[in-house]
């Protein structure tokens, strides 16, 4: 049996902040990644046409979605999330990730994992939530659903950061929320897939996964199309009073909204 041809990305070194020991926060430190991909077809047959192979860009993309999402504990999650990225592309088969720390001792430490096209794409076809804008009071739809909260509207303290105090503003407006309502609150993307998983509705405290990314600011709604996006939701739903205006945002997520 013929090996599949494949592609590959190499000794690929970025710097971030990552890890769950205290000693890793607020330092950067070196990752390396190696990337090989199994491809679905044969190079074969291109006529050198860029538009008919997996482009190696679409390896240092994925690099870059799981480092951008926000700030993390671990290599194994960083892995998996490179690894989904690739295998969304439709030439990609099968994908060998590996993630190297160069700062922590004198050599290398890492992981390594190898993913299948039908793996990655049985575990993904679950989740598909409902993301909800909590803007007013409405019953909580049927579908496995993320309840996003709306600003508390109290004064904010001045000084120090304004977009940080902002998120952690709306991070007590999630606690508050999950305690009314007795959901539990995540703060995080593991706890969010499992949540959906598990068809569980769970309030989102974004501060943690969005303090980091760049060009997205402290507004509940901006925040809700973020996350919308980023678990690939199938509705967002947009909780308003009856009264308020319809705000119309960019986003490739289908909108419904709900009165209250």
């Amino acid at each position: 049996m013929d090996e599949p041809d494949q592609i590959h990305l190499r000794d690929y070194l970025v710097e971030t902040e990552i890890g769950a020991f205290q000693s890793e926060r607020g330092l950067s430190q070196r990752l390396r990644f190696d990337v090989t991909v199994d491809l679905a077809q044969p190079v074969t047959g291109v006529d050198d046409d860029v538009d008919r192979i997996l482009s190696y860009d679409v390896l240092t993309d994925a690099v870059a979605a799981g480092l951008g999402d926000e700030r993390l504990n671990l290599l194994e999650t960083l892995a998996e999330k490179i690894a989904a990225e690739v295998l969304a592309h439709p030439r990609a088969a099968r994908v060998h990730v590996s993630v190297q720390k160069l700062d922590r001792v004198p050599g290398a430490l890492g992981v390594s994992i190898t993913r299948r096209k039908g793996r990655v794409e049985a575990d993904g076809a679950v989740l598909s939530p409902v993301v909800l804008f909590y803007g007013a009071e409405v019953a909580l739809p049927e579908d496995a659903v993320i309840l996003t909260p709306d600003a508390p509207g109290l004064p904010l303290p001045p000084g120090g950061n304004p977009r940080r105090v902002a998120l952690l503003a709306l991070d007590q407006a999630a606690w508050a929320l999950g305690g009314r309502l007795g959901l539990d609150v995540v703060d995080n993307r593991t706890e969010l897939d499992w949540a959906v998983k598990e068809s569980r509705p769970v309030v989102w405290a974004p501060a943690r996964m969005v303090a980091d990314v760049g060009g997205l600011d402290a507004d509940p709604l901006m925040l809700a199309i973020w996350l919308a996006e980023k678990m690939r939701a199938s509705r967002l739903d947009l909780a308003y009073a009856v009264d308020a205006a319809m705000p119309e945002p960019d986003t490739f997520v289908p909108l419904r909204r709900i009165d209250a």
